[in-house]
C-alpha cells in the first residue's frame, strides 16, 4: 500500500477514535465510529485476496448495522427524554438497543460470528488494530453509559462470551482465529464488570491490549499464521519463541504474570457484589481458553524435532528483536508486582 494512503487511513482512524471518546453528543459519537469503520476497511482489503475482500465486506455490513442500531437507540432516547447527551441515556428500550449495538460492534456472543472470519481474512497488523484499537471507542461508550445499562443482560452475554470464546477456540489451527476467540473470551470479562466497576473494565481492556499487541507483533515478526509454522519458528528466533510462551501464559491469566491481575480484581469485585456463582462460573470457563493458550505455548517452545509436522525448517537468522516487542513483552509479563498502585487508582 502507498505510504501516503496508509498515513491517511491511520490518521483517520485516530481521528475517529478521538471524536468518539471525547464527545458528549450521540451524533458526534456515531460520526467517530463511522470514520473509524471507513478508515480500517482499506487496511483489511489491501492484499486484494478474495478472503480479504470478503472480510472487508463482512466488517462493513456488520459495523453499518451496529451503527444504525446505535443511532436508532439514541434517537429513541431523545424522543422520550429530549436528551442527546451520552450520559443521560435513561429510557429502558434505548438501553437494550444500545447494549445490542455495542455487543455487535465488539463481537460479544451472540453477535460474535463475524469477528473470527474478519480477523482470518486480515493481515496480522490489521488484526491487531481490529482486536484492540477498534474496540476502544465502543468500550468507551459502554463506560459512559454504564450506570443505565441492564446488568443481567450484560452478565448473561459475558458468561456466554467466555464460554464460547474458550470452547470454539479449542480445535482451531489458524493463529488469527485462535486470537479472535481469545478476544471474545476477554471481552466477556470486561462486559461482566462494566456495570459494577467501569474503571476495572477499562483497566482490563488496557492490560488485554498490552498483551495482545505483544502476541500479534511477535507472530508478525516470526511470520506465523498457523500452528504448523509456529512449531518450527524456534529455529528462526529462539529468544522470541521463549518470550512468546510467557506472553501467552500471561494472556491466559496465570500468576505471577500481568494477565492474572485483572482476573483477580474482577473476581474480587464480583464477590463483593454478592455474585459468587457468576464469579465461579466465569473462572471455570476461562480454563477452556487456558487450554488453547497452553496449546499455542506448547507449539511455540516445548515442541522439539523430530515431530510429525511436514514443514520446512527455517533459517536461524540473527534479526534483532524490535524495541516495541521487547517493551510490550516485558510489560505483559512483569506488571503484577505493582498491582498495589492499580488498587489505589481503583
Amino acid at each position: 500500500m502507498n505510504p501516503q494512503a496508509k498515513l491517511v487511513f491511520t490518521a483517520s482512524s485516530l481521528l475517529g477514535t478521538t471524536i468518539t471518546i471525547s464527545s458528549n453528543h450521540w451524533i458526534l459519537a456515531w460520526t467517530g465510529l463511522e470514520i473509524n469503520t471507513l478508515a480500517i476497511l482499506p487496511l483489511i482489503s489491501k492484499s486484494h485476496h478474495p478472503r480479504a475482500i470478503e472480510a472487508a465486506t463482512k466488517y462493513f455490513l456488520v459495523q453499518a448495522a451496529a451503527s444504525a442500531l446505535l443511532l436508532f437507540s439514541s434517537m429513541t432516547n431523545a424522543w422520550y427524554t429530549g436528551q442527546w447527551d451520552i450520559t443521560q441515556l435513561t429510557h429502558p428500550t434505548s438501553c437494550l438497543i444500545l447494549t445490542s449495538a455495542i455487543a455487535i460492534k465488539l463481537g460479544l456472543v451472540p453477535f460474535h460470528f463475524w469477528f473470527p472470519e474478519v480477523l482470518q481474512g486480515s493481515p496480522l497488523t490489521t488484526g491487531l488494530l481490529l482486536s484492540t484499537a477498534m474496540k476502544f471507542p465502543p468500550i468507551t461508550l459502554l463506560f459512559m453509559t454504564s450506570q443505565s445499562l441492564n446488568s443481567t443482560l450484560l452478565t448473561t452475554m459475558a458468561v456466554l462470551s467466555t464460554a464460547l470464546g474458550g470452547w470454539m477456540g479449542l480445535n482451531q489451527t489458524q493463529t488469527r482465529k485462535i486470537l479472535a476467540f481469545s478476544s471474545i473470551s476477554h471481552l466477556g470479562w470486561m462486559a461482566i464488570i462494566i456495570t459494577y466497576s467501569p474503571k476495572l473494565a477499562l483497566l482490563n481492556f488496557y492490560l488485554y491490549t498490552l498483551m495482545t499487541a505483544a502476541v500479534f507483533l511477535t507472530m508478525n515478526s516470526m511470520k506465523v499464521l498457523k500452528l504448523s509454522t509456529l512449531m518450527t519458528s524456534w529455529t528462526k528466533s529462539p529468544a522470541l519463541s521463549a518470550t512468546l510462551l510467557l506472553t501467552l501464559l500471561s494472556l491466559a491469566g496465570l500468576p505471577p504474570l500481568t494477565g492474572f491481575l485483572p482476573k483477580w480484581l474482577i473476581i474480587q469485585e464480583l464477590t463483593k457484589q454478592e455474585m459468587p456463582l457468576v464469579a465461579t462460573a466465569i473462572s471455570l470457563l476461562s480454563l477452556l481458553s487456558l487450554f488453547f493458550y497452553l496449546r499455542l505455548a506448547y507449539c511455540s517452545t516445548i515442541t522439539l524435532p523430530p515431530h510429525t509436522t511436514n514443514h520446512m525448517k527455517r533459517w536461524h537468522t540473527h534479526k534483532p528483536v524490535s524495541t516495541q516487542i521487547a517493551i510490550l513483552t516485558t510489560l505483559s509479563i512483569m506488571l503484577l508486582p505493582i498491582s498495589p498502585i492499580f488498587l489505589t487508582i481503583m
